[in-house]
């Protein structure tokens, strides 16, 4: 169990077209997978539909919103809605993505690439932290499918994942099918990628 977090099995992503017959006959899946901004801002249908898998089934939130990457400040408004949907859902853990998503205040709803170099490491590493002491609890953070290099990026990006992990105590979300996207693109090799990763961080 990577952080203390729990092994929870084979999970699948809540779609809307779904929920009426997972709660009508409750298939045997072992837990769900939530968009946090599906249902942090709703006080109606979406968020009684979570309230009801959750009560029957184990729960994670996943956002695309928090901007972890951006150089703007963190949008501690966005924490306080998803820290009240953590209270009232309980999920096991609250992941995100290792990115950013939007720059001056404007949100481009893309999972944009980061430069990977000790200056953006420095500076994502303190943003996590502060979102893990504002969330109190671990942040978990997917590595993300990218199309372009920067020519600034000095640092490997399972190299950067993996001090950025173990810098800031979060844990990670390998999305292997991200890896193979990124390992095509940029020439990486995919196995070195993976067998990189601190096995104790992955959840």
């Amino acid at each position: 169990m990577a952080l203390g977090l729990p092994h929870l099995g084979f999970g699948v992503g809540l779609r809307a077209e779904h929920i009426s017959e997972i709660l009508s006959s409750e298939p045997e899946v072992d837990w769900f997978e939530i968009l946090s901004e599906n249902v942090m801002d709703s006080q109606g249908r979406a968020l009684a539909l979570a309230e009801a898998v959750a009560e029957r089934y184990p729960v994670v939130l996943h956002g695309v919103s928090m901007n972890i990457g951006s150089s703007d400040p963190l949008d501690w408004a966005y924490l306080d809605r998803l820290m009240a949907l953590a209270e009232r859902l309980k999920p096991a853990w609250i992941s995100d993505h290792l990115c950013f998503t939007g720059l001056g205040g404007h949100n481009s709803h893309d999972l944009l690439p980061m430069v990977y170099s000790e200056a953006s490491l420095e500076h994502v590493v303190g943003r996590i932290q502060a979102v893990q002491r504002h969330l109190d609890r671990p942040l978990v953070l997917e590595n993300p499918s990218s199309y372009i290099r920067f020519k600034g990026s000095t640092i490997d990006e399972w190299s950067f994942m993996t001090r950025m992990a173990k810098e800031s105590g979060c844990g990670l979300l390998v999305d292997v099918n991200n890896v193979a996207v990124s390992a095509f693109n940029h020439g990486w090799d995919p196995e070195l990628y993976l067998e990189s990763l601190p096995a104790e961080q992955i959840v």
